[in-house]
């Protein structure tokens, strides 16, 4: 019998001679409508600072805000994800500017909900490490250690006020236990019951976060480390029993962070969870692909690309990127 799999009869570079039919055969597609944007807000009007750590990202007063907003809609980025950079005086050891309903994150959301309305979704980061002066993500004691129910009745504060101030997704980046059910509860007493939760449930103590720090202004302020909470690098199993009991809890999608050293978590998640399933290429990631390109080790756009689709290879439905609008002009201009 003649086997029909065996060269010459299975050539498979028939179908990779040409670009339509690659593009036909392909496999994993990506579109701007799989890109969430991060942004980063900063006080004042016509403000634009640009962040040394992150080149081509910039903190944005609110109104330049309400402009990104303008941006990705046109691109056809379907949500953006907002990070504050809180003034130092505002700062406390109990974070207490995140309850605020006037704060910076709150005025962009208002700001571009009146602008913009539904045409673009606003993800909304619950956590206190932009509001603390000691930099963790929650309460601590007088040890240092981190308080997880005492800090997880502020975050529910803070979610439920982010939410007033319209915020369409909720994500929790803290890594307490017990917030998403204690979110989701609130969330539904409190009028919200269409919020969606977005929750960072494989978040690591990793050491990609660096460049993030110096955007929203806790560099220099954290003393110790964050291992007490995120997870460690070195365990998978613990991952899904992160997204499981975050899954129980209310959450309707999940997230790994970072993204690229973690594309084996995310393909154990989408196995294994019938949830969408979303990466952030943290900080790092991208001040790395950007170095590479200036040290003329790979086409930028290329890189670019590459990455984003090993996303959605891995089983992303979506991916927070800062190079998401560079990412969706390429897109749509056929690179």
């Amino acid at each position: 019998m003649t086997d029909f799999s065996s060269f010459p009869n299975t050539r498979m570079r028939r179908s990779r001679a040409t670009s339509w039919s690659r593009n036909m055969v392909s496999e994993t597609m990506l579109s701007p409508a799989d890109l969430i944007w991060p942004l980063f807000i900063t006080e004042g009007t016509s403000v634009e600072e640009p962040i040394a750590a992150l080149p081509g990202v910039s903190r944005w007063s609110v109104d330049h805000i309400v402009a990104c907003a303008e941006e990705a809609i046109s691109l056809g980025i379907p949500c953006i994800a907002l990070f504050p950079n809180t003034q130092a005086d505002r700062r406390s050891d109990d974070g207490a500017e995140a309850l605020n309903p006037d704060n910076l994150m709150c005025r962009a959301i208002r700001a571009i909900k009146a602008a913009h309305g539904d045409a673009i979704g606003v993800l909304t980061d619950v956590a206190l490490d932009p509001y603390t002066a000691h930099g963790q993500d929650g309460l601590i004691d007088e040890t240092g250690y981190v308080l997880n129910d005492e800090t997880v009745a502020v975050l529910v504060d803070q979610a439920v006020n982010q939410a007033d101030a319209g915020a369409d997704i909720i994500a929790p980046s803290d890594m307490m236990d017990g917030r998403i059910g204690a979110i989701r509860k609130a969330l539904e007493m409190n009028g919200h019951p269409n919020v969606q939760i977005m929750s960072y449930a494989a978040k690591y103590a990793s050491a990609f976060y660096g460049p993030f720090r110096d955007a929203v202004g806790s560099r220099g302020l954290l003393k110790g480390d964050k291992k007490g909470y995120q997870m460690d690098p070195a365990n998978s199993d613990e991952a899904l029993r992160e997204v499981a009991m975050d899954i129980a809890e209310g959450a309707d999608s999940v997230m790994v962070k970072p993204g690229l050293p973690y594309l084996d978590i995310i393909r154990r998640v989408k196995d294994r969870f019938d949830i969408p399933v979303f990466a952030y290429q943290v900080s790092g990631e991208y001040a790395m692909i950007e170095a590479a390109a200036t040290a003329g080790a790979g086409d930028r756009n290329a890189l670019v690309l590459e990455t984003l689709i090993a996303f959605k290879r891995a089983g992303c439905s979506g991916i927070l990127s800062y190079h998401a609008a560079h990412a969706a002009r390429l897109l749509r201009s056929g690179s």
